[in-house]
């Protein structure tokens, strides 16, 4: 028997808060509240946000807990954050890597230009209304949930025509630790893996290949789909038994101003748990 899910999950480059750049932060940030509530993402990966941008959607955006820290480790730069619906996930485990020759070392990589990858094991909640029925665990905040996980990246790669080889090695540190996600074998492998990010490539190169192979290879630890927004950089990549109900690339803006340079893309997806 399948029982089906559905989530969404949206990537948002929030564009770096500078007052180099127009309009200003102080412009564009509720747009971003007003725009996230509009569309209510279960997940949402963003990338460039610096701690003050970070700070002001979690204390306006309540009903999504946060994840990531700067690229340079603590508060410091660009956050890789992931927000979640508290609501509907129960955090399992939490980590994040840089995208250098020394992975575990915080902030390695250029120092001017560090890049990393924030991730989460999440467990989906359930909320049946029948305790007596539920085949369901109740956990100790009251939450009902099921044994459904689901793994979110999220990463902002290199830019620039002369970090080609570095968003290519990149990729393959990021294939590399999504491949690792298999080692207990078929106990994990269930799990749908989700990859969000501002990557700095076009769909057909070598990153992109990277990622999604022939998408017909049963190798598992190979992405073997995406969804590409209207930048063509921004992406959303998957595998796992989901399928896509709907796909968005997100034109919000107010009199022809936008809240970032990148506009958001949003996927629903139903997940099948068997």
């Amino acid at each position: 028997m399948t029982d089906e899910k559905t989530i969404k999950l949206m990537t948002y480059n929030l564009k770096y808060a500078s007052p180099k750049f127009e309009p200003s932060w102080e412009v564009r940030r509720d747009m971003q509240v007003a725009l996230i509530r509009k569309h209510s993402p279960d997940i949402i990966g963003s990338q460039e946000g610096l701690k003050e941008q970070i700070d002001y959607l979690m204390d306006h955006l309540p009903e999504y807990v946060v994840i990531g820290e700067g690229r340079k480790g603590g508060d410091d730069d660009e956050h890789m954050a992931i927000f979640f619906k508290r609501d509907r996930f129960r955090l399992r485990e939490m980590g994040s890597f840089q995208l250098s020759e020394t992975p575990e070392v915080i902030g390695s990589g250029p120092d001017s230009n560090p890049r990393m990858v924030t991730w989460a094991r999440l467990a989906i909640i359930n909320k049946p209304t029948d305790r007596e029925t539920s085949p369901y665990p109740m956990d100790y905040r009251g939450h009902w949930e099921n044994t459904q996980e689901l793994y979110a990246f999220n990463t902002h790669l290199a830019v620039g025509k002369g970090m080609a080889l570095a968003r290519l090695n990149s990729a393959r540190l990021i294939v590399e630790r999504i491949r690792a996600l298999d080692r207990f074998g078929e106990w994990t492998r269930p799990r749908p893996v989700f990859l969000l990010g501002d990557f700095n490539a076009r769909p057909g190169s070598d990153v992109y290949r990277t990622f999604v192979g022939d998408k017909v290879s049963d190798d598992p630890g190979v992405l073997k789909d995406s969804i590409e927004g209207g930048s063509g950089i921004d992406w959303i990549l998957f595998r796992g038994d989901v399928e896509v109900r709907s796909y968005e690339v997100v034109d919000y803006n107010i009199d022809g101003v936008y809240p970032s340079d990148h506009k958001p893309i949003q996927v629903e997806f139903q997940i099948l748990v068997r």
